[in-house]
């Protein structure tokens, strides 16, 4: 068992001056107000602080976060408040455990939004101090190895909620270390069968390989010290949810991974990096367009590295990273690594390159109000794979994979994102479509009566590029909204004979206003010119109920009304709405529990779409209407899947009896095998609602030699 003495020396190891009277205090306080509790797997709860402030240590971070490793769980789940935590503590400390329990905190019933705000949170947190989501994450890398205690259902959804939030975090800190166990033990959660098959096949392979590894190193380190410097070889497998990814991602068995084995070069200095990197490939021929110079061009977490890949001993395929012991240290631990944390400077400083992309994301939170919309941008933030390219002038932007010349507008500025109309890459005009590749030169043509086209949405990759493009169509669109709305109420208002400007300094108006939860004139308008507001309300304040039945026949507003209105699908409930035309997404098919939201569109009702669904994302805001599922419905939703699996005799009939089983109809079914013998089964099903799916899904990932399910889009 963990004891405080380990902690305490693990510490002192790399911060002989540490103040271990905050660790010893913290240890007694902690073991005070638990006393008594019990983990599900009948251990004292005193274990988990333990282990969490031992994870802190191991990362070399200073007493005060250890302190908290120890008691970040004291004010959520004892009798211990968080002034009494000041007193004892300070300041420091108390708002480190503060942070702590707010992230620990979010309780929102609709998933997608509990997501979202667990992220928001996190992201707040490392805006005020970057410790508290250490903390976090050395809380949940203990959960995750001690999660086999919890119920399967339990573990399913810690584990996914780990692989979409901690995981990107811990990898955008440059934690690799972390980020891979994680990796793994949320893999062996969620495909236990693949998780086991890839280990044993991983383990004999190694095994097999034991002579050559050690050739390999033996040949690189006697090279080496030739040359008249040390260095440290070693050679490593790849982690087990990579291995996957990789195979998934390739199309490809595991027979057919051939880097499987990679070789790590450690030295002492920069020189050496360079100098190594001569000697491998005087050894062995390079592979063209494998080499990766990261020491020029470091990662956005920092990460430093020169990647190859040669043809070794029997020409077989190697990995190779070369990197100094400092580059070693940061890449397996990224922020925590380098920590120099001083009293009341902020974490994240304006001159901090490592922080650019929080910043960013600090921005974006405050702009974005929209749980779906942050998580969806956020995403793209926490899972790059970077692009390099040039400016005329030299200067390097980083890009993620797959961004175009729009993205990298906006990357300058941007006003020259607004402005643009033209992009030259490599010297040569391109469609402002073109996605960059490493060593691109870009030139952008501006002009400053150019204004962004909606049409952009469909083009840019970077959340920067797609918030400030909304932003001017949003902008442009409430102008032409609120145009129409002043129109349609100027016109509708003359019929009695009454002035507009006269109407909307009215007191009837103001009431109006307070009634609608509008706050101008011009919102009035623009919600009017949506089709979002009825002007009946209004009318019936200022004009006399005689003449409005006169003259409230057939207005131009009623008649829109009419053309949108019909029977609404009982499925969907439409807050403040009666009666309204309402059509589902063929984008995204979304089917009851999914989370939903509707656009208002003119002429045409409601439309409904996940929140997740791109083109939902790519709406205005101000036209999402609230909308639900009604509760009881029960009908068959057309649902498309996309399942990936091994192309072996039988298997379609399995998925098929799998699909039946689950009490689901198949409307039609189609596949495709590829050279590397797989098969791309895509079905239609028709489902109740989304538990019904997600069961559905289940019971598939649970066959044997099925590699991904995955449900379909339009």
């Amino acid at each position: 068992m963990l004891r405080l003495n380990d902690i305490v020396e693990r510490v002192q190891a790399t911060r002989p001056s540490a103040n271990i009277e905050l660790i010893h205090k913290a240890y007694v306080f902690t073991a005070k107000v638990h006393h008594g509790q019990l983990r599900l797997s009948g251990e004292p709860y005193l274990i988990h602080p333990l282990n969490v402030a031992y994870i802190l240590a191991e990362w070399n971070l200073d007493e005060e976060t250890v302190a908290t490793g120890l008691l970040h769980d004291t004010v959520e789940d004892t009798v211990a408040s968080g002034e009494e935590v000041r007193e004892l503590f300070g300041d420091t400390v108390s708002q480190m455990v503060d942070g702590v329990t707010k992230i620990s905190r979010v309780v929102i019933s609709d998933v997608a939004d509990q997501k979202a705000e667990s992220l928001r949170k996190m992201i707040l947190a490392m805006g005020k101090d970057l410790r508290v989501v250490l903390v976090k994450l050395a809380d949940r890398l203990h959960n995750m190895r001690t999660i086999g205690h919890l119920s399967p259902d339990k573990q399913v959804a810690v584990a996914r909620e780990t692989r979409e939030i901690y995981t990107p975090i811990a990898s955008r800190l440059g934690m690799a270390r972390v980020k891979m166990e994680m990796e793994d033990r949320c893999f062996e959660v969620l495909h236990p069968e693949d998780f086991r098959e890839l280990t044993r096949m991983a383990d004999e392979r190694k095994r097999d390989r034991e002579s050559h590894i050690r050739n390999v190193v033996e040949i690189l380190e006697k090279k080496i010290r030739e040359s008249g410097f040390e260095a440290q070889v070693n050679g490593r497998s790849k982690h087990i949810a990579g291995l996957f990814e990789k195979m998934a991602r390739q199309g490809i068995d595991f027979d057919h991974v051939y880097d499987f084995i990679g070789f790590r070069i450690v030295v002492k200095s920069l020189r050496e990096c360079y100098e190594a990197l001569g000697i491998v490939h005087s050894l062995w021929k390079p592979v063209p367009a494998r080499f990766k110079d990261y020491i020029a061009m470091p990662k956005a977490n920092l990460y430093q590295s020169l990647h190859t890949t040669v043809f070794g001993p029997n020409a077989e395929l190697m990995e190779i990273q070369i990197r100094t012991e400092e580059m070693h240290a940061l890449a397996e631990y990224g922020v925590a690594a380098h920590w120099k944390y001083k009293e009341g400077r902020p974490v994240v400083g304006k001159g901090d390159q490592m922080f650019l992309w929080l910043r960013q994301i600090l921005e974006l939170q405050q702009e974005m109000k929209d749980p779906g919309e942050f998580l969806n941008t956020v995403k793209v933030e926490l899972f790059p794979e970077e692009v390099y390219v040039f400016t005329p002038r030299g200067d390097v932007k980083e890009l993620p994979r797959g961004a175009t010349t729009i993205d990298f507008a906006y990357a300058v500025h941007t006003e020259v994102g607004n402005q643009c109309v033209g992009a030259k890459v490599n010297g040569k005009m391109v469609p402002l479509k073109t996605v960059l590749k490493n060593g691109d030169v870009i030139e952008i043509v501006t002009h400053p009566a150019h204004k962004p086209s909606k049409d952009w949405l469909k083009i840019a990759s970077t959340s920067r590029a797609l918030n400030k493009i909304r932003a001017v169509v949003r902008q442009e669109q409430q102008e032409g909204s609120l145009a129409l709305g002043r129109q349609i109420l100027d016109r509708e208002l003359r019929k009695y004979s009454l002035s507009l400007n006269k109407v909307l300094k009215s007191k009837e108006f103001e009431e109006t206003l307070q009634e609608t939860r509008l706050k101008t004139a011009d919102d009035y308008c623009i919600a009017l010119g949506y089709g979002k507001m009825s002007m009946f309300p209004l009318l019936r304040k200022i004009v006399p109920p005689e003449q409005l039945q006169e003259k409230v026949k057939e207005s131009t507003l009623g008649a829109l009304i009419k053309r949108v209105t019909t029977r609404k699908p009982s499925a969907i409930v439409v807050k403040g709405m009666d009666d309204i035309f309402i059509r589902i997404g063929n984008c995204c098919n979304p089917v009851p529990g999914d989370p939903i939201v509707g656009f208002i569109t003119r002429g045409r009702g409601v439309t409904i779409h996940s929140r997740d669904c791109p083109k939902a994302l790519e709406n205005d805001p101000v036209r999402a209407i609230d909308v639900a599922w009604e509760a009881g419905t029960k009908a068959a939703h057309p649902v498309k899947l996309k399942v990936v699996c091994a192309d072996k005799p039988g298997l379609l009939a399995d998925i098929s009896r799998t699909i039946t089983a689950s009490d689901v109809d198949i409307r039609r079914a189609v596949v495709t095998t590829t050279r590397d013998k797989r098969a791309v089964c895509n079905f239609e099903v028709s489902v109740n609602d989304a538990k019904h799916l997600s069961g559905l899904i289940k019971s598939i990932e649970k066959l044997k030699s099925v590699y991904s399910v995955e449900r379909g889009k339009g």
